[in-house]
């Protein structure tokens, strides 16, 4: 996909590996087992462990599918954003179509919008069998970093 603006590299960053180094994911990445895997202006990819991150019947809890699309999402962003600016989530929503109950699951984000003030994602979620459980849109604002 082709951004708004010809200055952007396929990352975005001197490397990409240098901006997670330095911004990490967050307390509640870590806290749920999150880990990046792949990440460029073109994909996103991360996975999470369904144990500890059930709800009381058994199933992944549905919050849990949307922190992952948010990390996705806010990391596609913010790598598209480029230096000296940041992406700031205003709208996110989520349907769930079939519930994950052990393993991991796999979620990949791809740009559907890449402007100069707004960045658009759709985040898929699959369990290991590679079926589809959640199907994720996330809006993020693009704007200076303050200070």
């Amino acid at each position: 996909m082709k951004t708004s603006e010809d200055t952007f590299s396929k990352t975005a960053h001197p490397t990409a590996d240098n901006w997670v180094a330095a911004h990490g994911g967050g307390e509640l990445m870590e806290r749920m087992g999150i880990e990046f895997t792949e990440y460029t202006l073109e994909r996103t990819v991360g996975r999470m462990p369904v144990h500890g991150n059930r709800q009381t019947v058994g199933f992944l809890h549905g919050g849990a599918y949307v922190v992952l699309g948010e990390s996705l999402g806010s990391m596609a962003a913010n790598l598209h954003a480029g230096p000296g600016r940041l992406a700031v989530g205003v709208d996110i929503n989520a349907t769930h179509t079939r519930s994950a109950t052990d393993g991991f699951v796999t979620g990949v984000c791809t740009p559907v919008h890449l402007g100069r003030t707004i960045a658009v994602h759709e985040i898929v979620v699959t369990d290991e069998d590679g079926d589809r459980c959640c199907t994720m849109r996330i809006t993020n604002l693009i704007k200076d970093m303050p200070g």
